[in-house]
């Protein structure tokens, strides 16, 4: 007997090796929380537990030091997991089309999602309070499985339906930007941040 996983779902685990990089990212977004006042509007106009950039500033990059230094960084990343998962990208490189920052206050979540006209999405952490969460990956195939049983909890993680990704301080997660995710909600005693972004 033989049995075959078929249609893997890539999913990349990096990192930001440099503590003087990640320390100068924590300060600039917690500066952009305090003076970004559409942004801090936004999240309050869509109940956003927190403060997000992500309908205000779309030009961190050039913008702070910090995150050009974060770019070239998640370019090598994004290269690399672009090659793994063995995208044909016609002999050109995905380029950052979005970046954005995510300061989650204690109980904030959320909802599971995709990112539409992007091909890798990802997601760098830099602030990770004990209990702050985790990511959670979704099984694609889940609208199309009608009367599927479900897996057991001895289950290998290739096959469950809901992977959670645990982060840790200065973590890099990469997936193709059709993978619905989500972020459960904030349980640490403080504050979550973290910088997300697209690929095109």
């Amino acid at each position: 007997m033989t049995i075959r996983n078929l249609f893997a779902t890539p999913f990349y685990t990096g990192g930001i090796d440099d503590p003087d990089l990640v320390a100068a990212l924590d300060h600039s977004c917690r500066s952009l929380a305090r003076d970004d006042r559409a942004g801090r509007q936004w999240a309050k106009d869509n109940a956003y537990a927190g403060y997000t950039s992500y309908a205000s500033l779309a030009d961190l990059p050039q913008r702070d030091p910090a995150f050009a230094d974060l770019k070239r960084h998640l370019d090598r990343h994004v290269a690399a997991f672009a090659a793994a998962a063995f995208l044909d990208t016609g002999g050109k490189k995905l380029r950052l089309d979005s970046l954005w920052v995510n300061i989650l206050k204690p109980g904030g979540g959320h909802s599971g999602h995709i990112h539409p006209h992007s091909a890798v999405s990802g997601t760098v952490y830099i602030a990770v309070p004990p209990g702050s969460g985790a990511l959670k990956l979704e099984d694609p195939r889940l609208p199309l499985l009608m009367a599927a049983p479900g897996r057991t909890t001895s289950a290998p993680e290739e096959v469950r339906n809901f992977v959670y990704a645990k982060p840790a301080t200065g973590t890099v997660f990469l997936w193709e930007s059709w993978l619905r995710h989500e972020v459960v909600p904030n349980a640490a005693k403080s504050e979550r941040i973290s910088i997300s972004f697209n690929y095109r």
